[in-house]
């Protein structure tokens, strides 16, 4: 009888280098969802059937990293930039196998900055540095968490003054709100509320009723606090 584990082998392409190799992924059916923090960090119950570990592909032959979110096309200059920045100091290593967190963490830097040479969307590259900060967070690296919260952040508010969420799965609605969350989870309270009304005012116009009561939520409870510094 064959015993069917969390955890297989996908087999992919390296979408730079050609290259066929194959990275671990884990089972949907053995995910176990208990629930996600206020900016969308997703709390499993295991600590190693996490998904989160295994997003992102990494080639062991030109290091060329990238998640199912990356455009599949390299135009030949970005390639070759892509082979100057990245292949030609890469050192064959398989990130293929089961992963730490800090291995994780290695995937998603090495991504990030693929994505910043391949020129992916803005919400694309804040998505890798939100993931980076979530993966901190579960090993308690406060600083480094809140480093990659900010650069999400600024990732973040660039997409929603230049090209938007068009081409990507976010919705404006959510992509106001994770700008918000993560401008108030640095303590940049006036900013936070400033985009917390900008939800709130589109909810006329959203089809994500929850993303709106979790503004209101941080709205609500950002008052309380102020309320009680005017009190003390």
């Amino acid at each position: 009888m064959t015993v069917v584990t969390p955890f297989y082998d996908k087999k992919t392409q390296c979408l730079s280098c050609k290259h066929s190799y194959t990275t671990t992924r884990i089972r949907t059916r053995f995910v176990k969802l208990a629930g996600y923090d206020s900016d969308f960090c997703p709390l499993y119950e295991s600590e190693e059937i996490n998904p989160l570990l295994y997003n992102v592909s990494v080639c062991p032959r030109c290091g060329f990293s990238y998640t199912d979110d990356f455009t599949k096309y390299i135009p030949p200059v970005l390639k070759a930039e892509l082979e100057k920045k990245i292949s030609l100091h890469w050192q064959p290593q398989d990130y293929g196998k089961h992963r730490s967190c800090e291995d994780a963490i290695n995937t998603y830097k090495l991504a990030a900055y693929c994505a910043l040479i391949k020129k992916e969307k803005k919400v694309t590259i804040a998505g890798l540095y939100l993931r980076t900060a979530w993966l901190y967070r579960k090993i308690s690296e406060k600083e480094h968490e809140r480093r990659f919260i900010n650069l999400a952040t600024h990732e973040y508010i660039d997409a929603y003054m230049t090209d938007g969420v068009s081409g990507t799965l976010m919705s404006e609605t959510k992509l106001l709100y994770i700008i918000a969350e993560l401008l108030r989870r640095q303590d940049k309270i006036e900013e936070a509320v400033a985009y917390l009304n900008k939800v709130i005012s589109k909810q006329h116009l959203s089809t994500e009723p929850k993303i709106i009561e979790m503004a209101k939520d941080r709205w609500y409870e950002i008052r309380e606090i102020y309320k009680e510094a005017k009190t003390t």
